[in-house]
C-alpha cells in the first residue's frame, strides 16, 4: 500500500486528533506512535530504519507501511524526507502549535512517563522506555530535554526545514484548532459533518496514566 499523507510535525502538536481525522476521511490507517506497540517487531525496525537514514542508505518503508495510508506523529515523522522520496506522490502535513505550549505539554505527558520507565520494574516496560529515549529524546535533542530554549529551537529549526523543503504545492501548515476545512480542502476530501476530532490531552493523558 502507497503511504499518501506523511505527517511531519512533532508529537504533541494534536498528532492523535490528526490521525483520527485522516482515518476519518478515508485515509485509514494511520501510523502513529501507538501503532509500534501494536505491532510486534517495528520497535527494531525503526531502530534500524533511524541507522539507515544516518548512514544514506535505503529503508524498507514498503514493509513497514505495510497496511497504511498515512503516517503522523513519532518515530515517523523524524524520517520525512526519506519518506517522500520513497512516496513522492504524498502530500505532508506539518502539524504545529505554540512552541511553549508544546514544550509544557511534551514535558508533563510522554517526556515525563518515558524517563519514569527507565526505572520500572518490569523488564518490557523498561526496553520501551529506553527505546523512546534513542529514538526521540537523545537522538532529537540531545539528552537535553530540561534546556527549555534548546529543546524549542530544535522545535522550530525541524518545522522552518520543513516548510523550505516541501513544495508549496504538497504541504498543508495545520494546526488542530484550524479543523477540518483546510485539511479536506488540501486531501480533496468531503467535510464531515461532525466536530473535528480533539483526543489525548494532558488531562486525559494524565488520566489514562493514572489508571494503570
Amino acid at each position: 500500500m502507497t503511504l499518501k499523507v506523511i505527517g511531519a510535525g512533532f508529537g504533541r502538536t494534536g498528532t492523535l486528533s490528526l490521525k483520527h481525522a485522516l482515518e476519518k476521511l478515508g485515509f485509514d490507517k494511520c501510523y502513529h506512535m501507538f501503532e509500534v506497540h501494536n505491532n510486534p517487531g517495528h520497535e527494531d525496525l525503526w531502530r534500524r530504519a533511524h541507522s539507515r537514514a544516518q548512514k544514506g542508505e535505503a529503508i524498507d518503508w514498503d514493509t513497514l507501511f505495510e497496511g497504511y495510508q498515512a503516517s503522523v506523529d513519532w518515530p515517523s515523522c523524524n524520517l520525512w524526507r526519506e519518506q517522500l522520496a520513497h512516496f513522492p506522490d504524498a502530500k505532508v502535513i506539518l502539524s504545529l502549535r505554540d512552541p511553549d505550549k508544546w514544550y509544557d505539554s511534551v514535558m508533563a505527558t510522554i517526556y515525563r512517563v518515558s524517563s519514569q520507565g527507565l526505572n520500572a520494574q518490569e523488564e518490557a516496560a523498561r526496553a520501551r522506555a529506553e527505546w523512546v529515549h534513542e529514538i526521540i529524546w537523545d537522538r532529537l535533542f540531545h539528552q537535553r530535554m530540561n534546556d527549555r530554549e534548546y529543546v524549542k529551537q530544535i522545535f522550530n529549526e525541524h518545522n522552518e526545514q520543513v516548510k523550505k523543503e516541501v513544495p508549496p504545492e504538497k504541504l498543508l501548515v495545520f494546526e488542530a484548532s484550524d479543523g477540518w476545512q483546510p485539511l479536506c480542502k488540501f486531501l480533496d476530501v468531503p467535510v464531515p459533518y461532525e466536530p473535528y476530532p480533539r483526543v489525548n490531552t494532558s488531562e486525559e493523558f494524565a488520566e489514562r496514566i493514572a489508571k494503570r
